[in-house]
């Protein structure tokens, strides 16, 4: 059951990663960390709650049973984080979201005082890892205690889960799926360990005996909702990261034959090692080396390969823009061979600029290395058609 409460902790410490992420200049926004301190707690509250830590804290401190108001203040710390993040959510001028958040923050630290406070008060001499809520139900002020955190964790959630069910009308796409999977989370949450928390408890209050309830049911149903709700703030920052990087690696192979082509004529510095660098940045170091390569290919286009081609092209029916493609293709193909014999370059180099270099993005270069693989069009033009003629 621990390994399960702490694999759950990673897991959902390791989701604010992935919101963490963001150009190395680009601010934190408030929202962001606040998404992320609640993430944070509710990973210490998991850590906190698992019984080999709650004997570790026993130990040290030399205080029986001192793990449980450690664990009981972090997760009211994680609730009054939910809170700070729905006010986050919801906007307004600073000065009320600030207001807001002073408020919660206050009602939760008296919270945590009175659940210390309680403790104190209390005389819970035999230590208890896994039974504790249930053990102590009917002692003075422990009980309160007990009480008094699980209402506070209710409050939040509840809150929480409301506002996914409101917002979760509103928006579309991956934002509405993640609301989704922090509702479902949270309400695994509500019912999974408040519920059966809340259920043991008053059991020992009449008299009855439910705590496999609170002590085989509700840490794992936490886990569980832990798990859930890491997923739903992960996935709409996770999921458009994995297709543009995706995409980065499609268009990456993309200029393959054209690089194969023409990276012989390259004369830009070699980039770093490519064992630790991102599609993106692979795919930059690969666009500024074939237009390093194209520019010194220049000398050698021949701008008459280039209109037979592109007439011939047409002449089979293809689009203009197509055309042109092909006709570009056929003309670098062609460049690349005779700078690649040590030809001489034509005396007047020609002026005309690929299609490939007048698009921003990465599309007119991918254009032309699909033309280059799908046909070596210089071999299809009939033989003494086209030849190269001295400017």
């Amino acid at each position: 059951m621990s390994l399960m409460v702490y694999l759950a902790a990673a897991v959902f410490g390791l989701s604010c990663t992935a919101l963490l992420v963001r150009p190395s200049r680009a601010p934190l926004d408030p929202l962001t960390v606040s998404t992320c301190a609640a993430i944070v707690l509710g990973s210490l509250g998991l850590v906190c709650a698992a019984p080999p830590t709650l004997s570790a804290v026993n130990g040290l401190t030399g205080i029986a049973n001192f793990g449980a108001p450690l664990t009981y203040g972090m997760i009211s710390a994680y609730s009054c984080s939910l809170l700070v993040l729905l006010f986050q959510w919801r906007g307004g001028s600073p000065a009320r979201i600030r207001r807001m958040v002073l408020r919660g923050m206050a009602a939760y630290a008296v919270l945590i005082v009175a659940i210390v406070v309680l403790f104190a008060l209390a005389d819970p001499s035999t230590e208890r890892l896994t039974d504790l809520d249930t053990y102590y139900a009917n002692t003075p002020y422990m009980r309160e205690m007990i009480v008094l955190y699980l209402l506070g964790h209710s409050a939040a959630t509840l809150a929480m889960c409301a506002v996914c069910v409101s917002w979760s009308r509103e928006v579309t796409g991956l934002l509405r799926t993640g609301l989704q999977l922090i509702l479902l989370g949270t309400l695994l949450d509500v019912v999974g360990f408040q519920l059966t928390k809340y259920t043991a408890v008053v059991a020992r209050w009449t008299g009855h005996d439910l705590d496999f309830l609170s002590t085989g049911v509700a840490p794992q149903m936490a886990s569980l909702a832990a798990l859930t709700c890491s997923a739903g703030f992960a996935l709409p920052r996770l999921l458009p990261m994995a297709r543009a990087h995706w995409r980065y690696l499609d268009d990456l192979r993309g200029l393959g034959p054209l690089w194969s082509e023409v990276r012989f004529a390259s004369l830009a510095p070699k980039p770093p090692s490519t064992l630790w660098q991102l599609p993106r940045m692979r795919l930059h170091w690969r666009e500024v080396s074939i237009h390093d390569s194209l520019l010194a290919l220049a000398p050698y286009f021949d701008d008459r390969l280039r209109e037979r081609t592109r007439e011939a092209a047409l002449h089979e029916g293809r689009s203009a823009h197509e055309a042109r493609v092909v006709a570009e293709a056929a003309m670098v193909a062609d460049a690349a061979r005779r700078a690649a014999a040590r030809e001489e370059p034509f005396g007047t180099p020609s002026t005309y600029r690929l299609y490939a270099t007048e698009v921003s993005d990465t599309c007119g270069l991918v254009e032309l290395a699909r033309a280059l693989a799908r046909s070596r069009v210089t071999a299809a033009i009939p033989q003494g058609t086209v030849r190269a003629t001295p400017r």
